[in-house]
């Protein structure tokens, strides 16, 4: 526990210091760093107190505990990028959060796991992918619904925030009505955690780190957004770039770090959940309540992507289902995940 809070002191002086910067008018490109820095540190102190308090519960609540709160900072980042006009960093840092998610986060954990076996394959439940994966597909049938009329121009194409808005319903609704199932019947063979055996922190302890971490990853997050245009412009990379790979990276600091660590300790149920738990959410619940909450802001978010980043998406998708679906997946499997990360990501910097 000291050495946590230890840690934790750290992150919350370098998210001081990314506050001393942003109201001194300091250097962008220092800002942008340490923000995007201080970022990354709040995520991993909100999903360790997320895990302390989702020890008392078993793989599927804390697995949807984790992911919730996980996406905080990425919720700010776009929220306050719509409110800044950023259009770009907000639809690529969601884009981002599921590529990340789905490839470069699950082929790391998938690696980790099944390094760990004996038989060099990671075994796990196969309820979760496979319910992720058809939440995914419906995502993408209804991006690419979208995407197609735009291409093509038709009559419907001039009403994409309308259609989005009814799409964003739709998703809310199956997505709540998958979760309420899932979290009822949660027959995972990983057994229910036990607080006092994995907790990190002690459970009031917990709360008050979620309480602060929550108020700092709004915080952080408009400074790391007010940072990004002169940084972006004085670095030389795009905003695509920027919302797809840095953002999506730092604002899933949880998933990327507590992911792998419980795949490495043999916990793969744990570590599935929380990862596939997380692209449910970003594309069945995050992406979908952005899109509502847009429409308090000038500018509008829809589901209308480039057709790249939709053959991409539906790429994605069959590939998750493909690899995760028997519940069991081997060390070449979760390169292959990462490696279609790294080609997506090497993609978007020439564009």
């Amino acid at each position: 526990m000291t050495r946590t809070l230890a840690i934790t002191a750290g992150i919350f002086a370098v998210a001081i210091a990314g506050g001393v910067l942003h109201y001194t008018d300091a250097e962008p490109v220092v800002t942008f760093v340490v923000t995007g820095a201080a970022l990354g540190g709040v995520a991993w102190t909100i999903g360790i107190a997320t895990e302390s308090v989702g020890a008392r519960y078993g793989p599927a609540v804390t697995g949807a505990l984790q992911s919730t709160l996980g996406n905080l900072p990425e919720l700010f980042i776009v929220l306050f990028a719509l409110s800044a006009g950023e259009l770009v960093v907000a639809q690529f840092s969601i884009l981002g959060s599921l590529f990340a998610n789905a490839l470069l986060v699950l082929g790391l954990a998938i690696v980790a796991g099944s390094t760990k076996q004996p038989d060099g394959t990671m075994t796990f439940g196969a309820r979760l992918p496979n319910d992720t994966a058809t939440l995914l597909i419906l995502a993408v049938f209804l991006i690419s619904i979208l995407g197609l009329s735009d291409q093509v121009g038709d009559r419907a194409s001039h009403h994409q925030v309308e259609i989005s808005v009814v799409g964003a319903i739709c998703l809310l609704v199956v997505y709540a009505a998958w979760l309420v199932g899932y979290l009822r019947s949660d027959r995972t063979a990983e057994a229910a955690l036990v607080e006092s055996k994995h907790s990190v922190l002690p459970f009031g302890w917990a709360i008050v780190l979620l309480a602060v971490s929550g108020v700092l990853a709004a915080l952080v997050s408009e400074w790391f957004v007010d940072a990004i245009d002169p940084a972006v412009e004085a670095l030389g990379i795009s905003k695509a770039f920027t919302g797809l790979v840095i953002v999506a990276i730092a604002g899933n600091a949880v998933e990327n770090v507590v992911a792998v660590q419980l795949a490495a300790k043999g916990q793969n149920d744990l570590a599935i959940s929380v990862v596939k738990n997380s692209v449910a959410q970003i594309a069945c619940f995050l992406w979908p309540v952005l899109v509502l909450a847009s429409l308090f802001f000038e500018e509008r978010l829809t589901f209308v992507v480039d057709p790249v980043f939709l053959g991409a998406l539906a790429l994605t998708a069959i590939a998750i289902w493909q690899i995760t679906g028997d519940g069991r997946a081997a060390l070449y499997e979760g390169l292959a995940l990462v490696s279609l990360y790294v080609v997506l990501a090497t993609l978007v910097w020439f564009e």
